[in-house]
């Protein structure tokens, strides 16, 4: 209980955009600018004032790197060989492959500061740093048939990428913000969360999913049990210390980045699909991070 807990308020401002895009006047038009402005600013400035403000001893976390590059890694590699599965449609999985693999850094921010205060958010944030890169990189592979988008220009132009490495670049050099710098920064970051999360109920949508729901069920399953078990192999093997190999299990836990509608549709992918998985993704998210927490708490 205490573990599922931990995701409730997450939860509910998901319900809470769902009800006020479906219920008010605040429809799709009004979230469609909301998401560019968490994606675009918001996001981005939570992510820099997290990474700067928390120093990072990176040879204490090459250990937590380096499996969150396989717990990325494995879940694209898993999606290939669905490739080969007898009648899966070529262009649904294109769309799709990336629900598997792609995490909502939102509910992963949240979330971490939850987990362990703010070296929970410091190691999230290295993650996000590390594997949104790898992330785009798999899931602009996967749809550029469909598209001709550049993969080196769609990761350039990554707001999320620049603001991370933007971070890690200004923590490494020792930089500290003026304080009302800082509190300027803080309160913008502080918005992020909150919209991000009703934006995810906002876009809610389930009917996509009628057109290949045996592939649905095998991409999400690889998102949360899959993976899950994966990362609780690896922060065993590479005996990180207990709380990154807590944060590791919840990053792997993740429901999907409800991003990757956006992305998909972008790209002349099937948009709806993607939009079904979104949304299955964000509400066994609720139900797979509780249990991955409450394994590893009964394994430690």
């Amino acid at each position: 209980m205490t573990h599922a807990l931990l995701l409730l308020p997450d939860f509910l401002l998901i319900v809470c955009g769902f009800l006020v895009c479906r219920f008010t006047a605040l429809d799709r038009t009004v979230w469609n600018a909301t998401e560019r402005l968490v994606y675009w600013l918001l996001f981005p400035v939570l992510l820099f004032t997290a990474i700067v403000r928390t120093p990072l001893d990176l040879g204490a976390s090459l250990g937590l790197s380096l499996a969150g590059w396989a717990v990325v890694g494995g879940g694209f590699v898993l999606t290939v060989a669905l490739r080969h599965w007898p009648g899966v449609d070529a262009r649904l999985l294109s769309s799709g492959a990336q629900v598997a693999f792609r995490f909502n850094s939102y509910v992963a921010l949240a979330l971490a500061e939850r987990i362990g205060g703010s070296a929970g958010v410091a190691w999230i944030a290295l993650l996000v740093a590390l594997c949104v890169p790898l992330c785009n990189l798999g899931a602009v592979w996967s749809l550029a048939r469909h598209g001709g988008q550049n993969t080196l220009r769609e990761l350039a132009h990554n707001p999320l990428i620049i603001a991370t490495v933007a971070g890690l670049l200004a923590n490494l050099a020792g930089l500290r913000l003026p304080a009302t710098v800082d509190m300027v920064l803080g309160r913008i970051g502080a918005a992020a969360l909150p919209l991000g999360l009703m934006a995810v109920g906002a876009g809610l949508e389930l009917g996509g999913l009628q057109k290949a729901p045996r592939l649905a069920a095998a991409l999400l399953s690889i998102r949360h049990a899959l993976l899950p078990a994966l990362a609780l192999g690896l922060g065993a093997l590479l005996a990180l210390p207990t709380g990154q190999a807590q944060i590791l299990l919840a990053f792997a836990a993740l429901p999907t980045a409800s991003s990757c509608y956006v992305l998909a549709a972008r790209m002349g992918g099937d948009g709806p699909y993607v939009a079904g998985l979104v949304t299955a993704s964000t509400l066994l998210g609720m139900l797979s991070v509780p249990v991955a927490l409450a394994v590893f708490s009964a394994l430690h």
